[in-house]
C-alpha cells in the first residue's frame, strides 16, 4: 500500500521515516496501521543498517487520536491496545538499530512510540510524557512496561501517576532519552546512524538480539545467549573481513552477512 502519512526515504545507509499527519501526528488505526506496513519496507531494504523515526510539524506525535477512541467499547479498546503493542512490537524487533529523533511533542502513544526505538535523541523542544491517567486511561501501546525498564519502577510510576510531562534535560537525566540536540535532532539522529552503519551490521544487529532477548533474564541465561551469538559471527563473512580489514589495516566493507 502507498504510505500516504508519513515519507520514508533513504539518506545513503539511514532511513528516514517522518510522520505526517497534521496538525500533530496523532495516532489513529490508519496511522498505526501505515507504520506497520512502513516496518516492512524497511525491513526489506538491505542495504538500509539503521532507521530514523520523527514527526513533521511540531510533534514527534502528540499523543492516539482521542476522537477515534472517546467512543470505544471495551472490546474496542483492548483491540486497539492489541493493534498498537503488535505495530511498535513489529519496529522493536527491527533487526537494525532504530533511533527516535524527538522534535516536539511525545506524549502518550507518542512516548511508547519513542521507547519502542532502540535510542531516542532529544531536540530542545522535545516534551515527554504518559499523561493518560488525565483522561482516565492507563498507556495501552506498551507504557507501563517500557517506561519502568528504562527509568526504573519508582520514577515510572511517578510519571504515569501524576501524568507530568517531562523536557528534554530531564529526560536524558532520567535515563529516558540519550543526549538532548542543540538544534536539528533529525540531522543528528542521522549522523549516528551513520555512525553505526560503518560497523558490521549483521553484528550489530546480534548486540541487539543479545539485549533485548535477555532483558530481565537471570544473568546466566544472558550469558548464554551471548556465547551462543558470540559464535555465530565466527560462520559470517563479515567476521572474516572485520579481522582481515583490522590486520592489513585497511577499512572493512561488510557486507551484512
Amino acid at each position: 500500500m502507498d504510505l500516504n502519512l508519513m515519507k520514508l526515504e533513504q539518506r545513503g545507509s539511514v532511513a528516514l521515516l517522518t510522520l505526517n499527519r497534521p496538525p500533530v501526528n496523532a495516532l489513529n488505526k490508519a496511522l498505526l496501521t501505515e507504520l506497520f506496513t512502513a516496518v516492512g519496507l524497511v525491513s526489506r531494504m538491505n542495504d538500509v543498517r539503521a532507521l530514523v523515526i520523527t514527526g513533521e510539524g511540531k510533534a514527534f506525535v502528540a499523543g492516539a487520536d482521542i476522537g477515534e477512541m472517546q467512543a470505544m467499547s471495551v472490546a474496542d479498546a483492548t483491540s486497539f491496545s492489541a493493534m498498537g503493542q503488535a505495530v511498535f512490537s513489529s519496529l522493536e524487533a527491527l533487526p537494525i538499530p532504530v533511533i527516535a529523533a524527538v522534535n516536539g511533542f511525545a506524549l502518550g502513544g507518542g512516548c511508547e512510540l519513542a521507547m519502542s526505538c532502540d535510542i531516542i535523541l532529544a531536540g530542545p523542544k522535545a516534551l515527554f510524557g504518559q499523561p493518560e491517567v488525565k483522561l482516565g486511561v492507563i498507556p495501552g501501546f506498551g507504557g507501563t512496561q517500557r517506561l519502568s525498564r528504562l527509568v526504573g519502577i519508582q520514577r515510572s510510576k511517578e510519571l504515569q501517576f501524576t501524568g507530568r510531562n517531562v523536557k528534554a534535560n530531564e529526560a536524558v537525566a532520567m535515563g529516558l532519552a540519550l543526549s538532548v540536540s542543540q538544534d536539528d535532532v533529525v540531522a543528528d539522529a542521522l549522523a549516528l546512524g551513520d555512525q553505526i552503519a560503518v560497523n558490521g551490521p549483521y553484528a550489530v544487529s546480534l548486540v541487539k538480539r543479545a539485549i533485548n532477548e535477555t532483558e530481565g533474564a537471570p544473568p546466566s541465561s544472558g550469558y548464554a545467549q551471548e556465547r551462543n551469538l558470540f559464535g555465530m559471527c565466527f560462520a559470517s563473512s563479515d567476521q572474516k573481513e572485520g579481522m582481515n580489514a583490522f590486520l592489513e589495516k585497511r577499512s572493512a566493507n561488510f557486507k551484512g552477512n
